[in-house]
């Protein structure tokens, strides 16, 4: 049997990332191309000329002497860690199919635990803020889930206290194969709720397959196909081809985040579901995974940490 193209893809080693971006002037070079792929340009007045004073690095127009740091309106901005050791976090979270924790990755990037946490959360939050841009179409399977338990003496099931529900769908090929995810927390599985998250993630014309929870119909508000096949209590489902997929991603998430962490609060939920959602969508060219969340970092506005302690907005 041949092997699969993708899952036997290399990658970027360390090795080799050491090679790329193993300098912090390798990163500074990297970051430049990323924010100004056309070369400077000045924020204030839009020159195209500048020179940079290493001595303060920021850059400094020729036209009207504005300086500005080329962290300046990135997510790196305020940072007082050398962009190195940024770049070695987002290499192992882009790179680590299963996650990194935030003590191990505090170990690869040589600072406390809760340094590497602040910055895995702002990667993250970059990876979370370029999925919301991503639709998607053609036969989608989806399904219904939750993250975490029930407290002690609280309720079962559905509505536990405890639980955050979450919508997985996966978008597969003419050759039935897994394409494209989304994982987005909800509010609840409503039909308004349903609705409103369809209209953002799907496309219209897309065929959504769901068992036979009746919140799922509210897909046809959104101008998509449903093809609802109704498997009865229990885990039947998980037999059944036309769920495969979706059944696959929510084994491996469940997965990975027992694997990985030890526990995850539930107001940074969207952001580990959005880790998994990026990594995922990506894996067909593994080697430029660093440069495209680099390129989506430099654009992402400045994520203050107060910023990060929020609770995510639900669909």
């Amino acid at each position: 049997m041949a092997k699969n193209s993708v899952q036997f893809q290399k990658g970027l080693s360390d090795i080799e990332f050491m090679g790329q971006y193993g300098t912090e002037e390798k990163c500074i070079e990297h970051l430049l191309k990323a924010k100004w792929p056309n070369g400077f340009c000045c924020p204030d007045c839009g020159g195209i000329k500048g020179c940079y004073l290493s001595s303060r690095k920021v850059f400094q127009c020729n036209a009207c002497h504005k300086q500005t740091s080329l962290i300046a309106g990135t997510i790196f901005q305020g940072t007082k860690l050398p962009l190195l050791r940024w770049f070695i976090a987002m290499h192992h979270l882009s790179s680590n199919k299963h996650g990194i924790s935030s003590i191990e990755l505090s170990r690869k990037m040589g600072v406390s635990v809760n340094t590497a946490l602040t910055v895995k959360h702002k990667i993250q939050q970059v990876m979370l803020e370029r999925n919301s841009k991503n639709v998607l179409s053609g036969r989608v399977e989806i399904d219904d889930a939750y993250i975490g338990g029930e407290h002690v003496g609280g309720k079962r099931g559905r509505g536990s206290e405890n639980k955050t529900p979450f919508v997985a769908a996966v978008s597969t090929t003419a050759k039935g194969e897994p394409h494209q995810v989304k994982l987005n927390v909800i509010i609840g599985f409503k039909k308004q709720h349903i609705k409103k998250w369809a209209i953002s993630h799907l496309a219209k014309k897309t065929t959504v397959v769901s068992d036979g929870l009746h919140c799922f119909s509210a897909v046809e508000s959104a101008g998509c196909e449903h093809d609802r096949v109704v498997v009865g209590a229990g885990n039947k489902s998980t037999n059944l081809s036309c769920f495969n997929w979706v059944n696959t991603i929510l084994g491996n998430i469940k997965t990975s985040l027992a694997g990985t962490y030890h526990s995850i609060s539930k107001k940074h939920i969207p952001r580990y579901l959005a880790e998994f959602q990026y990594r995922f969508n990506r894996r067909y060219d593994l080697k430029a995974l660093i440069p495209r969340l680099l390129y989506v970092a430099a654009a992402t506005p400045p994520m203050p940490k107060r910023l990060l302690s929020m609770a995510e907005t639900h669909w």
